[in-house]
Order: structure tokens, then C-alpha cells, then sequence
């Protein structure tokens, strides 16, 4: 037991009754309440514990205890505080409804139950990461509508200014005439040519049909008409020859034409003396002429007529001239290599290939008459 204060001894008001006899303090406790409640141990309940109730004050005045006899409030059992139901969780919507139900939440204590049940009941009034920090970006995913001023700039900014739409429609231009350019190209270099070996074909067909079934022809012939077949073993040429070199009538139709117009009229083959001349495309439309840089001397050059079979053999080639350089179809042509006259054969072509800058020559001489009745010449046999 703890001894007395000093002030209260020296306090003669404080209490009649003496401590000192048996029994005294047990009975003015009640029975030794409170040591027994002391010798228990402590064990907290699962929620809020109630304040042990304090003794009433001591009055001034007491009375023996033959009168009266003090008996102090029990004490409540701490287990049994331990035992009781504790209150229900609060509901969803109010755990999560907002800053006054949290705060609510934090006024009354902690849950029931251990820090895994707190751990719990806090994850279902704020969510995994807390309601706090999951209401920031609910507010920045929503924007405030755009004022009319603010959405007329943005549509002016969205709008492509004039350097971008002049830029668009060069770029337009520029497709457009290479899509035209390359449409030509295919023109020129394949349907040209798909064209012009179909025509100067039928017109081969039907010159030896008609000298099969006969059929004489003038010793003068229309321009553009066909006359004879020139043929070049060694590059695979068989292509019909008409009057004539004009574009559109003879050359454009893959046909090989032959010079007989003012000034530039040459001889014919069964001529006994001349130059035969003949002029055709070395590229598009048929281009019969493509590959005569290729012919040696001593090469074979057939022309086939209704009667006869004049073969030529390759004297000398040209590799370029003026197109003005007309005295290459002279009887005898200067350069050739010819010193006398004779019955002489002329190819003419542009040159280089795609271009009419410049004009190709190779010259042929006779050195054989072949009548058709005889059969034809060695070289075609061969």
C-alpha cells in the first residue's frame, strides 16, 4: 500500500474513520473491488474502451460507518468489453461518397479488428490507391468547351494556308504529265511498233499473193504503194518496200520507202546502171533499220520483185552525216568507195537511236540478177 500524502494527514477534516484497523479499507473499498480488478490482466477490446469510472469525490462531512457505508461503482469487466458485437462496417457508397463520410470515417476510431482489417476497411472507403489522388484525374480528363473565338482559330490553324495548296496542285501538275509522259513513251516504243510490223505483215501478204496468183503490176507505182520485199538475212528484216518516204504513207506503217521524188529520185533495181535508194525508221514504227551498224562487209542484201531477185552485198557504211548530205544517193556516191558506175543499193536511217539529229548510210553493190522461175537466191536459202 502507498502511504498518505502528507497534506492529508494534517487534514483533520478529511475522515473520521481510521485506516489503521482490520478491515477498515476493505470495507470502504467494497469488498477489495479494485485489487481484484488490478490483479487482472489487461486486455483490450477490439474497438473504442470506456473510461474507468472515477470514485465521487470525498465530502467534507462523513458520518460513522455504523450509519452509512460508502459503496463505490463497480467496474466494468474488460473482457467482457472484449466480447461485445462490434458495429457494422459502413456502406459503399457512404465510405466512398466524398471528403465528409472520410472524415466521418476518421472520427470514429480505427475498424474493429487487427491492422489487416483496418488494411481492408480503409481499401474499400478509398479504393486501391486512395479516392483522394483518383479524383485529379477525373478533373483533368475533362476539358471546358472551347469558347467560339478559340475554336474558329483552331479551325483557322487546321486550315491549309496558300503555299501548301499551290505546293498540292504543282505537285498534281507534276504527276498529271508524268503519267503522260510515260503513257507516250509506251506509245512510241511498243504500240508503235506492235502496229507498224501488223500493217507492213498484211502488206507483205497480199504482194505475194498477188504475184502467186499473177496479177501484173505497172512498171510505175503509186506513193505509198508496194512494189517489192526487202529482205537482211543476217539481221531477220523481211519488210515490204513502197514508193515513196513519206511518214504517215510508208515509213509510219513499218514499210521500208524508196526515194523517187524530184530531186532525190533514184534508180529502180532492174535499172542497168543507178543507185537504188531506200530510207526507213531505225527506231518505232517497225524499225526496220535499227540494226544496220551491224552489217559487215560481204553481207547479203536481198530485194525480191514480181520477177526477180536482186541480191546486194555490203561495200561500205556511213556512220554519220548531215541530214542535208543528199549526195549519198548519187549514181556514184562520194564516200562510198564506188569509182564508176554501177548498179548500186543505198540504206539510209537516223542516228543516234531516239533522235533524227543525224543520218546513218551503208552502201550495197549488185552481184547477182536471179530470175524468180530459177528459185531463190543462196543467201535466202540459207
Amino acid at each position: 500500500m502507498t502511504a498518505l500524502r502528507p497534506e492529508r494527514e494534517s487534514d483533520t477534516s478529511y475522515g473520521q474513520q481510521s485506516y489503521g484497523a482490520t478491515g477498515a479499507f476493505e470495507d470502504w473499498s467494497g469488498g477489495g473491488a479494485y485489487e481484484a480488478a488490478a490483479r487482472q490482466p489487461y486486455a483490450p477490446g477490439p474497438g473504442p474502451q470506456p473510461r474507468a469510472p472515477q470514485p465521487e469525490p470525498y465530502v467534507t462531512s462523513y458520518e460513522p460507518a455504523a450509519q452509512e457505508t460508502y459503496q463505490p461503482p463497480p467496474v466494468i469487466d474488460e473482457e467482457t468489453v472484449a466480447l461485445r458485437i462490434p458495429d457494422p462496417p459502413p456502406a459503399a457508397g457512404a465510405a466512398t461518397g466524398g471528403s465528409g463520410a472520410s472524415s466521418a470515417a476518421r472520427r470514429d476510431g480505427p475498424a474493429p479488428g487487427g491492422r489487416a482489417a483496418r488494411r481492408k476497411a480503409a481499401k474499400g472507403r478509398h479504393g486501391r490507391h486512395g479516392g483522394a489522388a483518383e479524383a485529379p484525374s477525373r478533373r483533368e480528363g475533362s476539358r471546358a468547351p472551347l469558347s467560339r473565338v478559340e475554336a474558329r482559330r483552331q479551325a483557322r490553324a487546321r486550315k491549309p494556308g496558300a503555299a501548301v495548296v499551290a505546293s498540292r496542285a504543282i505537285g498534281e501538275v507534276f504527276i498529271t504529265t508524268g503519267v503522260l509522259m510515260l503513257l507516250f513513251v509506251t506509245y512510241q516504243l511498243w504500240w508503235t511498233n506492235v502496229r507498224a510490223h501488223a500493217q507492213a505483215g498484211k502488206e507483205a501478204s497480199s504482194l505475194q499473193n498477188d504475184w502467186a496468183n499473177g496479177k501484173r503490176n505497172p512498171g510505175a507505182f503509186e506513193p505509198g504503194q508496194g512494189f517489192a520485199i526487202l529482205h537482211i538475212p543476217k539481221l531477220d528484216v523481211v519488210v515490204p518496200i513502197a514508193e515513196g518516204t513519206s511518214s504517215k504513207g510508208v515509213l509510219d506503217r513499218g514499210m521500208v520507202g524508196h526515194y523517187a521524188e524530184g530531186a532525190l529520185k533514184t534508180a529502180m533495181p532492174g535499172d542497168k546502171t543507178g543507185n537504188f535508194g531506200l530510207a526507213g525508221h531505225r527506231n518505232t514504227h517497225g524499225e526496220p533499220f535499227r540494226y544496220i551498224n551491224r552489217l559487215s562487209p560481204g553481207d547479203p542484201i536481198v530485194v525480191e520483185t514480181q520477177d526477180e531477185y536482186y541480191v546486194y552485198k555490203m561495200a561500205s557504211i556511213l556512220p554519220v552525216t548531215p541530214p542535208s548530205n543528199t549526195s549519198v544517193l548519187n549514181p556514184i556516191p562520194p564516200g562510198s568507195g564506188f569509182t564508176k558506175p554501177g548498179r548500186y543499193i543505198t540504206l539510209t536511217t537516223c542516228t543516234p537511236e531516239f533522235t533524227s539529229k543525224y543520218r546513218m548510210i551503208v552502201w550495197g553493190k549488185m552481184v547477182e540478177e536471179r530470175p524468180r522461175s530459177k528459185g531463190k537466191p543462196d543467201a535466202l536459202v540459207s
